[in-house]
């Protein structure tokens, strides 16, 4: 399904296998080999996913960027996988907005060659033009390389247990049945897209829908309408879109039958309960389960999660582990709590689909995950577990945002921040958003010489947009003189988080370097929506 509702294709298994071949073709004549890294920087297109496939048939890695990221973002990304070739397209539709994708491809290749990384190749596909990907050889001139379980795919899953796991999990997840119509609406730029639109559905065989378009566009029951214009039975989204959607009532949703829907699925970030039951009375008029699934780029598929129709409810709660998942929830100590609590979430095995590295940083790797708790899979994520064990994610617990599930690293933003001439510090915090669920909160302490107004604002705003996207543009920004530190000078951002919340219950603060700031923060604060 494209941008406009007319625009729709059908494409069979043998048909993507042509496709797919030619393709891999093209690129074996461009001189991709196996373990080559190719950047794919695509909208939602039959031609993304068959750059996908083409690169997994060569034994070369691809590294998909997310079409509404930066030039600056996509630069980042082709430097950090040193990628010998970039795949994208001229331009594209998202609503009534043109997307000139080719200016930022452009704009980011000559921040490559500007940081000494020349990017010798780029295929455009043109896609306003609806042109074929490539012709290449017949598909019977591109067998597929080769490849054991030990070889990655992406950063940095293994072909024989991502697989596995994916395909496992998308079976009994959504209770796959041959005769279903398979809907997840996340982009592939994000694993969710990787996991549940691309691989997890075409290993088992699956008739699925890749919808290009975004939910409000032509009108707001665009959703409900291709439910129904194709029959889906299994529909998988995310929390921030169906907050979005419960704004505009029930009779975008109701004035179609959604009659075909059997199972209803939640993704990204945790839904509150009030989201859950707008979704589960109105979209799927009390008769869907819904499947509230945890997991991570990290995990490769679900880790907490439902069985439709097997396990008992509860709106917020993703319930209990996948098969083979062993969770457990840590104290501050590393102790391991049973029954009732609250605290670190952790798995304490293995399971096919986990992450083996960070590419080319294997210290990395152990440190983040492996270093906290010796012994256990840290998640970063703080978790409750309830009378009847069942487990509720209560949000990440390190330097990392959730934003319309998005993750966004804090560290990246205060980069961006502390770009801009006029500020000398600056700290990122997350705040409760209604709709998206967390939003940025900035705090930005200013050089000498320099005055924080609206201009100032605007400016910081709009770097952040062109360094790394508009999902990361800030709700708030506020003026920060000081910023609560410990005597070490490491930023409190634990106290941030109340100060943004406006909650004067900050626990310990004996440890503040200048008690005094943290009065001079409160009374700085922006006006926020509760």
């Amino acid at each position: 399904e494209g941008n406009e509702p007319e625009e729709t294709a059908k494409i069979t298994y043998q048909e993507l296998l042509v496709q797919v071949c030619r393709f891999s073709n093209v690129l074996r004549k461009q001189g991709i080999r196996k373990g080559d890294r190719v950047a794919i920087y695509m909208p939602m297109i039959p031609e993304l996913v068959v750059a996908m496939l083409a690169c997994a048939r060569l034994g070369a890695l691809h590294s998909i960027v997310f079409a509404g990221f930066s030039a600056e973002s996509l630069c980042e990304r082709i430097l950090d996988s040193s990628c010998s070739l970039l795949i994208t397209t001229d331009a594209f539709y998202r609503g009534e907005k043109l997307v000139n994708l080719k200016e930022l491809v452009d704009e980011a290749l000559e921040k490559c060659q500007e940081k000494d990384f020349p990017v010798r190749r780029c295929i455009v596909v043109k896609h306003l033009g609806r042109a074929e990907l490539g012709t290449g050889d017949p598909p019977s001139q591109s067998p597929p390389v080769k490849k054991p379980c030990p070889d990655v795919q992406g950063v940095v899953h293994t072909i024989g247990g991502y697989m596995l796991y994916v395909a496992t999990t998308f079976k009994y997840v959504f209770d796959f049945h041959p005769e279903d119509v398979f809907w997840c609406t996340a982009d592939i730029g994000w694993i969710t897209g990787h996991s549940y639109v691309t691989y997890g559905p075409l290993a088992n065989g699956a008739t699925s829908v890749l919808f290009e378009g975004i939910p409000t566009y032509p009108d707001v029951s665009r959703l409900w309408n291709i439910v129904d214009k194709y029959k889906v039975t299994k529909f998988y989204t995310a929390p921030t879109a169906i907050r979005m959607l419960m704004k505009f009532g029930d009779e975008p949703v109701t004035k179609y039958s959604r009659a075909s829907l059997q199972v209803l699925g939640t993704v990204g970030e945790p839904i509150n309960p009030e989201a859950w039951l707008w979704y589960h009375r109105v979209v799927g008029d009390q008769r869907c389960p819904i499947v509230d699934t945890f997991w991570q780029t990290e995990t490769g598929g679900h880790m907490l999660t439902p069985l439709p129709g097997a396990t008992p409810m509860k709106p917020g709660s993703a319930t209990f582990p996948f098969f083979g998942v062993a969770p457990a929830i840590l104290s501050e100590s590393g102790e391991e709590l049973e029954g009732e609590a609250e605290g670190y979430l952790v798995f304490k095995q293995p399971w096919p689909g986990i992450m083996r590295t960070v590419y080319r940083n294997h210290e990395r790797f152990e440190t983040t995950y492996f270093e906290k708790f010796p012994g256990y899979y840290v998640t970063g994520d703080g978790c409750r577990r309830d009378q009847d064990g069942y487990y509720w994610i209560t949000g990440r617990i390190d330097d990392m945002l959730n934003v319309s599930g998005h993750l966004l690293s804090t560290a990246e933003v205060e980069s961006a921040l502390v770009e801009h001439e006029a500020v000398a510090e600056a700290a990122v915090v997350g705040h409760p958003h209604p709709v998206k669920g967390e939003c940025l909160y900035c705090f930005v302490t200013l050089c000498d010489g320099h005055v924080f107004n609206t201009t100032l604002t605007d400016e910081l705003r709009k770097q952040i947009r062109e360094k790394i996207g508009p999902i990361a543009t800030p709700d708030y920004i506020q003026n920060a003189p000081g910023l609560p530190k410990t005597r070490s000078g490491k930023i409190m951002r634990r106290v941030l988080r109340k100060i943004a919340q406006n909650d004067h219950n900050l626990g310990d603060t004996s440890t503040v370097a200048d008690p005094s700031v943290i009065s001079q923060l409160f009374s700085h604060r922006c006006p926020t929506i509760q």
